[in-house]
């Protein structure tokens, strides 16, 4: 069973589905938004206020809805599989108001993510492990965001992948067979 693990919606239940998704842990959700909250206060980044969340690859919403259950303004989520969308949509309207989200119905390979980069403040980016090459992906956002937002990218510890200039790695964490990568902008 999947919960939102902090914030005014923690302990909130989510629907899931058994094909095509591998949600991310609480454990691994609690830590990674510790690191990056731990992050903006140490360097003056307020995360949350009017800000928005960008979950790419986003499969039943659990990284956006945490950031909406912690006080994200709104997350924008990204996902391609129907059967995934379904739960999604579901999810969404459980736990946020309409004007806090927006699912785009998107492959991420291939996209220039055409959307408004102004407010947001964190991209979690969790592909399916070992399928994608996500340097691409990493050069569209380098040229959108600003040296604000953070990015979480989630992978297996098989995944391969160039870090673009001017992408700096400030922290990587390893979870059993996943690791975390925290990444901005020099």
């Amino acid at each position: 069973m999947i919960r939102i693990t902090g914030g005014k919606f923690k302990r909130k239940k989510l629907a899931s589905i058994d094909n095509f998704v591998r949600p991310t842990s609480s454990f691994k959700r609690e830590a990674f938004f510790s690191i990056i909250e731990s992050y903006g206060i140490k360097n003056s980044i307020n995360l949350y206020k009017n800000s928005v969340f960008l979950d790419l690859f986003a499969g039943i919403g659990t990284m956006g809805l945490e950031a909406i259950s912690r006080g994200m303004h709104k997350v924008i989520f990204f996902e391609n599989n129907n059967e995934v969308l379904n739960v999604l949509r579901k999810n969404c309207l459980s736990i946020c108001k309409n004007d806090e989200f927006t699912i785009y119905e998107e492959d991420l390979i291939n996209n220039n993510l055409e959307i408004e980069f102004k407010n947001i403040s964190v991209v979690y980016i969790d592909p399916p492990y070992e399928k994608y090459n996500l340097t691409n992906l990493l050069k569209i956002l380098i040229n959108k965001i600003d040296n604000k937002t953070l990015i979480g990218l989630e992978l297996s510890i098989n995944d391969k992948f160039e870090i673009p200039e001017n992408i700096n790695i400030f922290k990587k964490k390893t979870y059993g067979k996943t690791i975390v990568y925290f990444l901005k902008l020099f």
